[in-house]
């Protein structure tokens, strides 16, 4: 498979180097130098993949969405912070009769956490003197607050208790670590996951290229991990 990297930065680098390990090839990279091409242009560079991974920001995402159907190369979309023009990408691509995969985080560990929190909510839902909480860390780069992955996880939650505004924490090297905990008069649960690196992140945005290069449609990472778990993989 022919991978178009959009953003190579250390992600876009990372899966540069973790897609030929599996036996992929990186046929365009998009960086800086192409930050005031035009979607039609952008496009024509595009034609050369076969999958396109994007890594970039917020701001640039429909231009590079637009870019992708013109050229009818699949995308994948790790960039995070761009809900408000869900609406009008996803159009973009059903316009286009195209596929692409966007989420709030590609760590398969993270989105099974997800599943995990989820259920705990449903059963502490139960016991109303529980309360829940939303906590997460990271380091002092960190550009968004609250976190997509941590505003995930209190959507996810949300469908069962009732959560109050998220505790952030920027500072120093601090890994990625979002915590949804369950407080009571007599006990206290705690649910935690840590990014150890980026690795995580990357190889599930490979997974999702391997994945949309043969479906069409607009679908939330969390939907491919639905998917894999049924088995159709």
């Amino acid at each position: 498979m022919r991978i178009a990297l959009i953003g190579y930065g250390k992600m876009g680098k990372l899966i540069g180097r973790l897609a030929e390990e599996r036996g992929h090839s990186v046929a365009v990279t998009v960086g800086e130098s192409h930050a005031g091409l035009a979607a039609e242009e952008l496009a024509e560079t595009l034609k050369a993949a076969d999958v396109a991974i994007d890594f970039t920001v917020a701001d640039a995402v429909e231009r590079n969405v637009r870019a992708c159907m013109l050229a009818g190369v699949p995308i994948v979309v790790g960039t995070t912070g761009w809900d408000a023009q869900r609406q009008e990408i996803e159009k973009i691509v059903a316009g286009s009769n195209g596929s692409m995969v966007y989420g709030a985080n590609f760590s398969i560990g993270v989105n099974l956490f997800f599943r995990i929190a989820e259920y705990a909510a449903e059963l502490l839902a139960r016991f109303p003197e529980y309360e829940a909480f939303i906590e997460e860390r990271h380091h002092s780069q960190k550009k968004d607050s609250p976190s997509g992955t941590a505003l995930k996880l209190k959507s996810v939650a949300e469908s069962h208790v009732k959560i109050g505004e998220v505790a952030v924490t920027r500072a120093g090297n601090i890994p990625g670590t979002h915590r949804l905990g369950f407080d009571g008069p007599a006990d206290q649960m705690l649910l935690e996951h840590t990014a150890r690196n980026r690795e995580g992140f990357a190889y599930g945005a490979i997974m999702a290229a391997e994945w949309i290069a043969g479906n069409r449609g607009v679908y939330d990472f969390s939907e491919v991990i639905d998917v894999i778990l049924e088995g159709k993989r």
